[in-house]
């Protein structure tokens, strides 16, 4: 093993993981010979380790854990091993680790993923040929759907979360998380828009055709890969969230994510440029198209997904306020909550007029 890889601060033990890496069924042969700290994710590790020529992604828990980040890793790994041989884009799994007296944590290898994820100004053809950008609308209702048409029962995965009464469930979920931040200190209650209102409409009008299956749960451009050689998605990344639900509330968060003329202000696209891409009525349609479902309720998934993003993000509010998170996050997630309760106002007040 060459004595000058990196452990970054504690992360990764190489007398031990060079035996675990041998052990298991990675790529190459023979210990680790460079590694290399990748960027992306606020909590969570990535390092790209190679082998000679070849590579594998390790993800790990932060230096000092959450009480959840080892369950956590043990769960994407899962997920990431039922998704095998889907078509849902995804990094190809290797093995899990939950023996802690390797790097002190729960970690899993994965294969590593060719491309970008989305943020800010677009490179390459992305950011040139408008052709590339509406595919990569195409390509978040493709994957959307197949991650619906994936079989949680034959996966595996039927202990995933809790499907009962879901669709009836998600409002009081998301509003007792909302107002348990009450209890963080400095933040006294949120003051947060139409949250009553909003939350009275989703809980008159749920859905009678819902359907339980995979969601990851944060299905937006910071967590896919979109390839650099052919306007497609290499992999959806951050299985952290996935659990059981209605499949219809992960295309309702690319709804969320998304920018149109008339949307409320105070929120701009999320990669620019913005032209070319797809109108929110040809996601839907593209949606509707693949997974052969009726998109009559996809303006209540779209309203619960404001509803729910808006209610977690201002989580992030309150623990500024608390003095445990960089005051600018707290602000800027607050004013996108802000945003969120804006459009749920307004895809209500839409829908009641029909």
């Amino acid at each position: 093993m060459p004595e000058t890889l990196d452990d970054f601060g504690g992360l990764l033990n190489w007398a031990n993981l060079d035996a675990w890496i041998e052990a298991n069924p990675l790529p190459g042969s023979g210990p680790a010979t460079s590694v290399e700290k990748l960027t992306g994710g606020s909590q969570n590790n990535l390092f790209l380790i190679s082998r000679g020529n070849d590579r594998f992604v390790l993800r790990r828990p932060p230096l000092h854990p959450r009480a959840n980040s080892n369950e956590t890793m043990r769960r994407e790994a899962r997920v990431l091993a039922a998704l095998t041989g889907s078509s849902v884009p995804h990094p190809a799994f290797y093995a899990v680790c939950d023996d802690h007296a390797v790097i002190g944590v729960s970690f899993y290898a994965m294969a590593p993923l060719e491309g970008f994820s989305p943020m800010n100004d677009l490179p390459g053809r992305y950011g040139a040929d408008p052709a590339w950008r509406r595919a990569m609308g195409e390509e978040f209702a493709s994957a959307a759907a197949a991650l619906a048409g994936v079989d949680h029962q034959a996966v595996g995965l039927a202990d995933l979360g809790r499907p009962d009464n879901w669709h009836a469930r998600q409002v009081d979920r998301w509003r007792s998380q909302l107002e348990g931040y009450r209890e963080m200190e400095g933040y006294g209650g949120h003051e947060l828009p139409h949250v009553d209102e909003v939350g009275a409409w989703l809980a008159d009008h749920v859905p009678t055709d819902g359907r339980i299956g995979l969601i990851h749960g944060d299905f937006q451009f910071p967590n896919v890969m979109f390839s650099l050689e052919a306007p497609r998605i290499s992999g959806i990344i951050d299985w952290e969230l996935t659990t059981l639900g209605d499949p219809m509330l992960d295309m309702a968060w690319v709804l969320s994510s998304w920018w149109e003329e008339g949307d409320p202000e105070g929120k701009s696209p999320m990669v620019q440029p913005w032209d070319g891409f797809l109108s929110r009525r040809e996601l839907v349609r593209r949606y509707g198209e693949l997974t052969g479902r009726d998109m009559v309720s996809m303006p209540w998934f779209f309203i619960l997904a404001c509803y729910k993003l808006g209610s977690i993000l201002e989580g992030t509010y309150a623990r500024a306020k608390a003095g445990k998170a960089p005051k600018y996050i707290g602000d800027r997630l607050h004013d996108y909550a802000l945003w969120l309760f804006a459009k749920a106002k307004q895809l209500k007040d839409l829908e009641a007029l029909r």
